[in-house]
């Protein structure tokens, strides 16, 4: 029996936030709708009131600070300075994955790598072929770079059948387009390298990196100051400071909080509990917020901000250009208007589909796709989004008329490989499930995120043993989301027939003082064959975990007590609940409840609707892989 839609099931819970990623792509995606306004009210400003356009960004703005001083005009301050705020959170996602997500197998970089960087190639080489000669050969920077908050954007309208793990290939893929592209404008298009600020830079750069051992209390304002002195310095080299935020981020490491420092935060937050002194405040707030890595604090305090404002103004800035008929008839042959399009809708997807084929052919299936091959086109036909950099760059290349026309050919081609996407992703959702599936997802296997793997010798385990999707939750009896969660787990397996279910335990004494005694209780339980019996119980009456409570309830299952009693007394499955809680840290498992879809970690609601709906990609890839 397969999975019900989720549509068609009742909400058991609400789960807590979505992971990291997940909320990257949904911010990056809703914020595409503000970009595209920003882009439409630019031309109607720049063509509306053409002179006031220009003179407001146009505009010196000095920045003094002591000594040292900064005179830009509103364009540059935006492009070179508020970009590298979003060129960071680039950076922070891509160092994110590189730590925690998919990346961590360094194997599975070789290919996306090798596609972003045939996908700046490729395009870069049609776009000189047709402009060999003249002006328009110098801006070949801008014929390279997708876009990727429009990228995000227009992934979120191809579709709801479009898995988050082609979402996941996309991102490196353009993750590698960017740190290319900024290095292109640091080498290419700086005219003149002061060295003094350059080595200024270097040496703050070296400073950012050692700042990762310090304190939490003394590493912010560190990282702070010399992240500001790596962007000043490059401003002073004559290299554009944009690639100082890049280079931050992907400096910025991630980790899930270790136990051992949230049980310190929550010893904290107790004291200040009983003793509610301001000293006590700070330094509770000051032990909670270093629990979290410096790349989770920097995403959740700059994301929104660069998404919803500074993108947009990036836009607002930038593309305005006049669009008269003149612009439109040199257009249609123009060699830079042209170039660029061709580059980006035909070059990139031929070089991100046949790359990934010749390097998967040529290793004979050793180095493959982490999606299926049409995952990989659709990637290669959004990656031929551009906009961002390629304003930069064409700003660097060009002027006049010129640049009038490469800023046109950037937004066609923006409008030409969406429309391209979208419909042929849409063209995808009309296949059969299992045929989309197979061809969006592939059969290449994901990293296992669960260890050890579920042993049905001494794992607890609902369901048909040969089932063919796996659920392990890891739970404590004593937390309150972990209660709201139980209906779900029983809604799975009354609706999947070829559902397992795994309890391991995962108790946190530091919050939930019976937590531990109700495991061992359960424990206790399963050794006269009533372990989920007792499982059900707990989690119906959290709020009585007390000794004599745990005692009641072994005598209404019929269990023997006195050996129950016996069991806790001398703590004989401490032992076994130790296990699980050593599992769940090599799992990287901070929190309860946590599921595991088929030894894969789910990141996102924990409600039946969306559980269901993993289950069911989980269930159609194992049937696509098998057949």
């Amino acid at each position: 029996m397969k999975p019900k839609d989720p549509a068609d099931l009742p909400m058991s819970m609400v789960g807590p936030a979505s992971s990291p990623l997940r909320a990257f792509l949904r911010t990056e995606a809703a914020s595409a709708a503000i970009l595209a306004a920003a882009i439409v009210l630019a031309l109607i400003w720049a063509n509306v009131a053409t002179d006031q356009y220009d003179a407001f960004w146009d505009w010196a703005l000095a920045v003094r600070i002591g000594p040292w001083s900064a005179e830009l005009d509103l364009r540059t301050w935006v492009n070179s300075g508020l970009m590298a705020l979003f060129f960071l959170v680039v950076g922070l996602e891509a160092r994110r994955e590189f730590d925690l997500g998919e990346l961590r197998e360094r194997r599975r970089m070789i290919l996306p790598v090798t596609a972003g960087l045939a996908g700046m190639l490729i395009p870069v080489l049609i776009y000189l072929a047709i402009n060999r000669s003249g002006t328009g050969a110098h801006g070949w920077g801008a014929a390279m770079s997708t876009d990727t908050a429009l990228a995000l954007g227009v992934f979120a309208v191809a579709g709801q059948h479009v898995p988050d793990r082609i979402r996941t290939f996309l991102l490196t893929v353009f993750v590698v387009d960017d740190v290319v592209a900024l290095l292109v404008i640091a080498v290419a298009y700086t005219s003149e390298i002061h060295l003094t600020g350059l080595l200024i830079a270097i040496a703050a750069y070296a400073g950012v990196l050692a700042s990762t051992r310090l304190g939490y209390r003394y590493r912010r304002p560190v990282f702070t100051l010399l992240a500001l002195v790596v962007w000043a310095g490059l401003l002073a080299s004559g290299i554009d400071p944009v690639v100082a935020g890049l280079a931050v981020g992907l400096a910025t490491s991630a980790y899930v909080p270790r136990r051992d420092a949230l049980e310190q935060a929550t010893t904290l937050v107790r004291l200040f509990r009983e003793q509610p002194t301001p000293e006590l405040a700070r330094e509770a707030t000051r032990e909670l917020t270093g629990t979290l890595s410096a790349n989770a604090r920097l995403q959740h305090a700059l994301h929104r901000l660069t998404s919803y404002v500074i993108v947009p103004l990036f836009a607002l800035a930038n593309a305005g250009i006049v669009v008269d008929a003149d612009l439109l008839k040199a257009a249609l042959t123009a060699p830079v208007t042209v170039g660029i399009f061709v580059a980006f809708v035909v070059g990139k997807p031929i070089a991100v589909a046949g790359t990934s084929w010749i390097l998967t052919r040529s290793t004979h299936g050793a180095v493959r796709p982490s999606v299926g091959w049409a995952g990989v086109l659709g990637s290669g036909m959004i990656s031929g989004v551009p906009f961002t950099v390629s304003f930069l760059i064409a700003d660097l290349a060009f002027t006049g008329p010129t640049l009038e026309e490469a800023k046109l050919g950037v937004l066609v081609a923006a409008i030409g490989a969406a429309v391209l996407s979208v419909s042929f992703y849409r063209l995808i959702g009309l296949l059969p499930v299992r045929t989309r599936t197979r061809a969006l997802l592939g059969t290449a296997t994901l990293p296992i995120d669960l260890a050890p793997p579920v042993d049905p010798s001494r794992d607890h385990i609902r369901g048909p043993a040969e089932a063919t999707v796996t659920v392990v939750e890891y739970g404590d009896f004593e937390c309150p989301w972990t209660q709201m969660a139980a209906p779900t787990a029983r809604e799975l397996l009354a609706e999947n027939s070829h559902i397992r279910y795994v309890w391991r335990h995962l108790p946190l004494p530091d919050v939930h003082p019976h937590a531990q005694l109700a495991a061992e209780a359960a424990e206790a339980a399963g050794r006269q064959g009533k372990f989920w019996q007792m499982h059900d119980v707990l989690l119906t009456n959290q709020e009585k975990l007390e000794l004599d409570d745990l005692l009641g309830y072994a005598a209404d299952l019929g269990l023997d007590v006195d050996r129950f009693r016996e069991d806790l007394i001398q703590h004989d499955h401490t032992t076994r609940v130790a296990q699980d809680v050593d599992s769940a840290d090599r799992s990287g498992v901070a929190g309860t409840p946590t599921f595991f879809i088929n030894d894969h970690r789910h990141d996102g609601p924990q409600d039946l609707p969306v559980l269901n709906q993993a289950i069911q990609l989980a269930y159609d890839q194992q049937l696509a892989t098998s057949t």
